[in-house]
């Protein structure tokens, strides 16, 4: 009897709040001077793909919201939006071509066109 090695791929947990993301994130929180507010990520229905991404502070906390925290921000996803998201990275980009939040999901299809929708 021969032993087989299983090598599993390591599996991603969650989003990623890169630094500079959490940074602008931090800094937009301090600047309400709210301190009792997450950044929710969601997917919403909509875009040629049939969902599109939401990103937004909000301070409510639903039944099965996923929750990590980076930097001291908490970022959540509800339980619906979380498989959809899984191993997606959140970023800031600041400069001369374009500035604002990036989101990078493995999930995501190249194939769509509007840029902001995904299978």
């Amino acid at each position: 009897m021969t032993e087989q090695a299983t090598i599993e791929a390591p599996i991603a947990d969650g989003i990623v709040l890169t630094e500079e993301a959490a940074a602008k994130v931090k800094a937009l929180l301090d600047s309400e001077g709210r301190d009792d507010l997450a950044l929710r990520v969601a997917v919403q229905p909509g875009g040629c793909s049939g969902l599109r991404y939401q990103l937004f502070f909000d301070e409510r906390s639903l039944d099965g919201d996923v929750v990590k925290t980076y930097g001291g921000v908490n970022v959540v996803t509800d339980r619906m939006s979380a498989p959809y998201l899984m191993g997606a990275t959140i970023d800031f980009v600041d400069s001369i071509e374009k500035q604002g939040f990036t989101i990078d999901n493995p999930n995501a299809t190249s194939s769509c066109a509007c840029g902001d929708s995904f299978n």
